[in-house]
């Protein structure tokens, strides 16, 4: 027995018959699903519920494509399939760039589908634990005392102990007991580990990459 609970995938198509045959198919496979005739059906739904999406490109009201619009404008992050017909490939393109993480082609290939669907959990599962670790830094961030998440903005700056002193009106030794103090909550191990954080929690803009010579 495992306490992992199931993963649900959500399927919109217009298309009774394929929306049968692929819980019929996610189910071999141990995997849950929920169907929608329509786009507004699924949007309406708790996008908390499912795992990913398979969607249709052309069906009756919204497009796959203003589905997927409304989905990034409300900042969903399910990995989206996309299911397309053979003349639909150009508007599979568009979606991939706006976002989409593959589109498959009608009729499917059931190895391929599954492949692609296994990949979208994945990422999908890699997408929350990268939440909750920004979920949980932006937690200990808050729990930090003002004068302390102020120290760690201008160390992250480049500013040094003594320009901090300066502009805050405090010892040097007083930054740098703040500074180890905030740097331990944040579980920042090196001045460029806090570096990096700070750019995380969106305090500091990050660095250009440098080009190679």
């Amino acid at each position: 027995m495992t306490d992992t609970p199931t993963a649900c995938i959500a399927v919109v198509d217009d298309d009774q018959a394929l929306r049968e045959s692929l819980a019929w198919l996610l189910d071999s496979v141990d995997l849950a699903s929920r169907a929608f005739a329509d786009g507004e059906a699924f949007l309406a739904a708790d996008p908390d519920a499912f795992d990913a999406v398979l969607l249709d490109v052309r069906m009756p009201g919204l497009s796959g494509l203003q589905v997927q619009q409304r989905m990034n404008e409300r900042g969903d992050d399910l990995p989206v399939i996309f299911m397309t017909g053979h003349g639909d490939v150009p508007m599979a393109v568009a979606a991939l760039k706006a976002g989409a993480l593959d589109f498959i082609e009608k009729p499917f290939n059931h190895q391929q589908l599954i492949d692609t669907v296994q990949q979208a959990l994945r990422v999908h599962q890699q997408r929350r634990r990268e939440r909750a670790r920004h979920d949980a830094l932006q937690a200990r961030y808050a729990a930090l005392r003002p004068k302390e998440q102020r120290i760690l903005v201008h160390v992250a700056e480049g500013m040094t102990s003594r320009e901090i002193a300066e502009h805050l009106g405090i010892s040097a030794k007083t930054v740098e007991v703040y500074r180890l103090r905030a740097m331990k909550a944040l579980g920042a191990g090196s001045l460029a580990e806090l570096v990096r954080l700070c750019v995380a929690l969106e305090l500091v803009a990050a660095l250009p990459e440098c080009d190679p010579e």
